[in-house]
């Protein structure tokens, strides 16, 4: 029986979707309330304020691909649905960076993992960012709102054999592990999540609330970038958007001119801040941009003298935060453990090497797991922290600098990952770093990564997460916008996506980026309808 394709559907009923592509001459357009983006912030909100009655136009930069484009190819996959190809790169080249280009955003291809905001982190935004309103007891019914909404709950299956060497390895060890909720329905447990769910099973905003959208009268256009906010004293006036072509590389010479009430940015934490460069808005403080957090991520890789098949099934289903805490917020930095699917692509790109070299490594990927460490930056005044700035074409670029406080951690990351992974029975354990060689017991793996050298390109780094660079908070001094999502110069202008996180949060961010908007556009809602 073929899978139903929601938007084929949902057009025959006359659902008002645009493709910037095909513009044959520029284009107004008019609503109650503009959102740029269509990724976990952009999309909730959309959702809850078209539902509330409003007019609601959302913009993406991105195509539209939908499950019966989603055929699992790589090559196919990463130049459609990610920002740059899957070439995003920090400034000086050293840190790759995933993040989604598509309808639906980063929510279309990331991997279904979903965490509450971690009390401490949460904590430490009230008292040392003045946040307010955002307390675990404060977002609870907000985080169980979108749970239910997404089918968010833990993995209910036997995890595949890429996770359970994360959960053998800490069992065997006494380390804490559980099993990770995903934002799932009727799961075929194919493991390809990173390439668009071809069977509609993940709840991405593709499948949930963009549909409830357009089901509510709201409107989207796709293949428009927003380039500039059009101001006037303390207020938006306008966006101008240019029209790309169906590859989403050059623009088309057609324009969108924006025209409505209030404005929603929530294109993610280089998107968002890029935009307000762009368009010279106020940031009298010299904050906008600054303050943006990685969760920056180490991997390990290790050879199992059984077979593995790291590219099938759940790519997420097990994870450990023992090493998340231990020293409270702002001791040496934490860490959460995770296992990253690895198709042959991704896996070629992370492990680098060319011709003979990186053949061999791929002809190991069926015994191979990888293990990856999520490390928590921003809580330490030494903490490594980025800032967006733009290149000579206007588009923006993250310049991301590694502190010594930060290096530290990369080290300790190694050794526990290593640790876990003979553990669960690696024959042999790599540290993904060029100067690295297989070891074949922990005591020689050990003796391997204290003798390394940390730095950039040596350490092959990565992260799917990015956060700030907008941050909230009530000190306009220091933060972009209030704890509402309120930019503090432009009345009518708000900000719902993760580039409103004073620091890293200690967790995949999209559950946090879900609960956090719900909150904030329907307490917008109530504000526009007074």
């Amino acid at each position: 029986m073929p899978i139903p394709d929601l938007f084929t559907e949902g057009l025959k009923r006359d659902w008002k979707v645009t493709n910037a592509a095909q513009l044959e001459q520029d284009l107004t357009l008019e609503a109650d309330i503009a959102i740029v983006g269509s990724g976990a912030g952009g999309a909730t909100s959309a959702e809850i304020l078209s539902a509330a009655g409003f007019k609601v136009l959302l913009i993406e930069e991105g195509g539209l691909f939908t499950s019966s484009d989603f055929k699992l190819q790589e090559h196919e996959a990463y130049p459609d649905l990610y920002q740059e190809g899957l070439g995003r790169m920090s400034k000086d080249g050293a840190i790759t960076i995933l993040q989604g280009r598509a309808v639906g955003g980063t929510t279309l291809v990331n991997w279904t993992s979903c965490f509450r905001t971690p009390e401490p982190t949460l904590a430490h935004w009230a008292s040392e960012h003045e946040v307010l309103g955002h307390s675990v007891e404060e977002l609870a019914p907000w985080f169980a709102r979108i749970e239910e909404r997404l089918g968010i709950s833990p993995w209910a299956m036997p995890p595949n054999a890429n996770n359970d060497v994360l959960r053998r390895g800490c069992e065997k060890l006494g380390l804490h592990w559980q099993v990770i909720p995903r934002n799932v329905r009727g799961c075929w447990n194919l493991g390809y999540c990173g390439l668009g769910c071809p069977t509609n099973a993940k709840q991405s905003m593709l499948v949930t609330s963009i549909p409830a959208l357009l089901d509510n009268g709201g409107e989207l256009i796709y293949l428009a970038r927003a380039e500039r906010l059009q101001l006037d004293g303390g207020r938006v006036t306008g966006l101008e958007c240019v029209a790309m072509d169906e590859r989403c590389v050059a623009p088309t010479g057609r324009r969108i001119q924006v025209h409505a009430r209030h404005y929603i940015l929530a294109g993610g934490s280089i998107n968002t801040p890029g935009l307000l460069l762009r368009s010279e808005a106020p940031d009298p403080h010299g904050i906008l941009g600054k303050r943006t957090f990685l969760h920056l991520t180490t991997f390990s890789w290790a050879q199992f003298d059984q077979q593995i098949n790291p590219f099938y099934g759940a790519p997420q289903s097990i994870y450990s935060d023992h090493f998340q805490w231990q020293d409270g917020a702002t001791g040496p930095m934490g860490y959460k453990l995770e296992v990253p699917p690895m198709q042959p692509g991704f896996s070629a790109t992370v492990l680098g090497g060319t011709g003979v070299v990186n053949s061999e490594l791929m002809q190991q990927l069926p015994n191979a797991n990888m293990m990856i460490a999520l490390l928590r930056d921003g809580f330490h005044p030494d903490s490594s922290q980025g800032e967006v700035q733009l290149r000579s074409d206007g588009s923006p670029v993250l310049d991301y600098q590694l502190t010594d406080y930060t290096w530290e951690a990369v080290r300790r990351t190694y050794q526990s990952m290593a640790e876990i992974q003979f553990a669960a029975g690696a024959r042999t354990v790599t540290p993904v770093h060029n100067d690295a060689r297989p070891a074949s017991n922990l005591a020689e793996a050990r003796e391997m990564i204290d003798a390394l050298d940390l730095r950039r390109f040596k350490a092959r780094l990565g992260s799917a997460h990015v956060m700030g660079g907008c941050a909230m908070g009530e000190d306009a001094s220091r933060a972009v916008t209030d704890s509402l999502g309120r930019h503090h110069q432009l009345e009518n202008l708000s900000i719902h996506d993760g580039s409103l996180f004073p620091t890293s949060i200690g967790a995949n961010p999209q559950l946090s980026i879900y609960g956090l908007t719900a909150r904030l556009s329907s307490l917008l809602a109530e504000r526009l309808a007074g």
